[in-house]
């Protein structure tokens, strides 16, 4: 291998990517450029000060470059690179679960638009994501009462038998059992489309015509039901927010920095009016804005992320002209990247500047008060770590059936759903009569345990429940012989009658810790208290939702299991054919020889279990 000085100068003055590895040979960093020479070169020779190049120089042990035609096909195999060795060095924008998504599953022949939080590869149409749920929503609801298009599951689609209550309150056409016309159909999803995609004169145009064409046949029902999609679209366009005049579909971004901590807003204007926004913040990135505006736009715009005509950036992009070329190919026409300096466009990206601004602010405030909050935890439990990781466990069952525990886990004071986990007991016997105390001390036990395989551990172990709960967290400690994790137990508010008085006295909420025979007793409003609580219920309803799941999923086979001959094939298919074990039970003889594969000898088999059952 070459040392770095001389690879420096052999480096060819041509378009391509270049990938820089560590000792090991791990990519780190992947950038493109026009000329390769003098990009590469002006990292080691010109004195760049910035700390997070510096550092990455500093672990830089080789330099690989790909040369290309062009600019553009520099641009393209740079996002592909990236996708593939996910360099620590480079911006990469993460899917964001707090954001919705609108899905419409275009490949099936009546197709449904629902809302998601995830974004596969499916053949389905995605538009967003939407930071603003409550207007997902709004939309959605919007379109199932004017447009009347399914949203019932596939499972539910092709197994009713007669119209759902949407059918009955007219926001569906049920085309799951009603000879619907598909032209019809298609129509109603072309325009849910054009309302989706913010193109509103052009849906009330089509449904004009289409009210005009119905009512010139005599159809006078059908006109008034277009009539009023008309009305309800109108409504919706006095809404919007007038931005631009010209009607123009733009994306406009907007940033603002404090050193490495950036924010990026991005505004979404379609046919001049402002649909929403989104934004992305980004820590640690020393790189310069053009080079973070290029990485952000080459990945915001994949998959099936709609271009729109105009792109206003803050900053001028050295390559900016194949980006340009690179996204109007993808729209199918030339599009316009620019910088305004003036005029109407200058004030548009002004105003996606200054939402850049306050979403930054908002974001560092909000992030002072969590660290507020948890230090206000520690300080009030006299805790020895600040609580920046907690985990918290429930035991969820009934008379020990079907039991449970679930752990929830939050970092700086919000769920982090990834590291949620559910446990099925396997030590406590069901007759035991529900034993919490034994469950909850498997359950830590083995959470426990892996912690210390993996040198995993939270600041701060809740449990729900009293001082005998505990004692359980505390003895699995002992047990696998952690020492440094702090541990608490908060038990719910009580009532319990005055024996001096008819009133009844409620007991607070209190905190069990270690070594105490009292409990601590925080403020009701108070923000430590607020986040145990929030904690403890996030566990609860996580554990309760698994137990639910493990007893409608009992209670639908095991009546069918201890049939002889019924394997997972048949009861899939009587339950699809009948819906319930109850209504298999009410069934004849006849009835369940319709079920294929059930045969004579299955259905009197079936009819003598479920008929002599308890």
């Amino acid at each position: 291998m070459l040392p770095i000085e001389e690879k420096l100068d052999s480096l060819p003055a041509r378009p391509g990517v270049y990938l820089m590895r560590d000792g090991a040979g791990k990519v780190i960093y992947i950038g493109k450029a026009k000329d390769l020479r003098a990009r590469v070169r002006s990292y080691f020779r010109s004195g760049d000060g910035r700390s997070q190049i510096q550092f990455l120089l500093r672990r830089v042990e080789d330099i690989e470059t790909l040369i290309t035609s062009n600019e553009k096909e520099a641009l393209v195999l740079e996002n592909n690179l990236i996708k593939q060795y996910r360099p620590r060095y480079n911006l990469r924008l993460k899917d964001d679960k707090s954001y919705l998504s609108i899905k419409v599953n275009v490949r099936h022949p009546w197709p449904r638009i629902i809302a998601t939080r995830k974004i596969v590869k499916d053949g389905g149409r995605y538009f967003g994501p939407y930071s603003s749920a409550l207007a997902v929503r709004e939309t959605l609801d919007i379109i199932e009462k004017h447009f009347f298009l399914r949203n019932c599951t596939e499972h539910n689609f092709k197994n009713r038998a007669r119209p759902c209550l949407q059918y009955q309150i007219k926001r569906c056409l049920a085309p799951c059992v009603l000879p619907v016309d598909p032209k019809e159909y298609q129509e109603n999803l072309k325009g849910a489309l054009f309302f989706i995609e913010g193109k509103r004169q052009e849906l009330v145009d089509e449904l004009r015509r289409r009210m005009q064409e119905k009512a010139e046949a005599l159809e006078f029902e059908a006109a008034a039901k277009i009539r009023d999609q008309i009305q309800a679209v109108e409504r919706t366009i006095e809404k919007q927010r007038m931005v631009s005049h010209w009607g123009a579909d733009q994306d406009i971004f907007g940033l603002y920095r404090e050193g490495g901590s950036i924010e990026l807003q991005v505004l979404f204007v379609r046919q001049g009016k402002l649909t929403g926004n989104q934004s992305y913040a980004l820590e640690d990135l020393e790189f310069p804005d053009e080079e973070v505006m290029e990485s952000l736009l080459t990945q915001f715009y994949q998959g099936d992320r709609f271009v729109p005509d105009e792109i206003l950036v803050p900053v001028e992009l050295e390559g900016g002209g194949a980006l340009e070329e690179y996204l109007g190919e993808r729209k199918g026409k030339k599009i316009a990247l620019l910088c305004p300096q003036r005029g109407a466009r200058r004030q548009l990206a002004e105003m996606a500047a200054e939402n850049a601004r306050q979403g930054f602010f908002e974001r560092h405030d909000q992030e002072k008060r969590r660290e507020k909050m948890l230090l206000e935890l520690q300080h009030r439990l006299r805790l020895k770590n600040y609580p920046q990781r907690i985990e918290c466990f429930d035991i969820s069952n009934i008379h020990g059936s079907d039991a449970v525990g679930s752990m929830v886990t939050f970092f700086n004071g919000e769920p982090d759903k990834k590291r949620y986990r559910h446990f099925r007991i396997r030590t406590v016997a069901a007759d035991s009569g529900g034993d919490d105390f034994a469950m909850m001390h498997e359950v830590l036990k083995r959470r426990f345990s892996r912690a210390t395989e993996e040198g995993d551990f939270p600041d701060l172990v809740v449990v729900d429940g009293g001082k005998g709960q505990l004692g359980m967290a505390l003895a699995a400690a002992r047990e696998i012989g952690i020492k440094d994790v702090d541990v608490a137990a908060l038990a719910k508010e009580r009532v319990r009658p005055s024996p001096r008085s008819r009133e009844i006295q409620r007991v607070a909420e209190r905190v069990f810790l270690p070594g105490q025979s009292n409990p601590v007793i925080l403020k009701r409003n108070s923000n430590a208290l607020f986040l145990l609580q929030r904690v403890r219920d996030e566990a609860h309803r996580f554990a309760i939702t698994y137990h639910k799941k493990l007893r409608t999923r009992q209670t639908l086979t095991s009546a069918l299991d201890r049939i002889p001959g019924i394997g997972g094939a048949r009861k899939r298919a009587l339950l699809r054919h009948f819906g319930s074990i109850k209504r298999i039970e009410e069934a004849t003889l006849e009835d369940l020889l319709k079920v294929p594969s059930v045969n004579a000898k299955i259905a009197q088999e079936i009819l003598e279990t479920l008929r002599s059952a308890p």
